[in-house]
């Protein structure tokens, strides 16, 4: 089984980290823009698509600040998926990292995947 590449992506956000947090870590907002729908049962999320569903199992978290979700059929020992929403301090602008794994010659498109992903987030909060 081939390892996979840790990469990070930052957005610019026009939001505040309380509101942008709602997004990344309640299935409600989860499903206003990465999946048709999505339930939780305590730290289990089950994303929905069409005809297809992943389960996801939240590792850790800290309030308004990062989240931490890994796949339950991810094969891969360390891989995970992370939002993290910095604030500048001196110019209060607020940014959202976001960590994934990716096989080495599916980085570029995992890369688009959340390009778009996020996109969709930034049209559905307005920011």
């Amino acid at each position: 089984m081939p390892d996979k590449i840790k990469f990070e992506l930052e957005f610019p956000m026009h939001s505040s980290p309380a509101f942008l947090y709602q997004y990344l870590s309640t299935p409600d907002g989860l499903s206003e823009w990465f999946a048709d729908n999505v339930n939780s049962r305590s730290d289990v999320f089950t994303f929905i698509w069409n005809d297809s569903q992943e389960q996801a199992k939240r590792l850790s978290y800290k309030t308004n600040e990062k989240i931490r979700y890994k796949w339950l059929e991810e094969e891969f020992e360390g891989a995970y998926f992370e939002f993290k929403i910095l604030v500048d301090e001196l110019t209060k602008d607020v940014s959202l990292i976001v960590t994934d794994f990716a096989e080495e010659d599916e980085v570029e498109e995992s890369k688009m995947f959340w390009e778009n992903q996020i996109s969709e987030l930034k049209h559905t909060i307005g920011a």
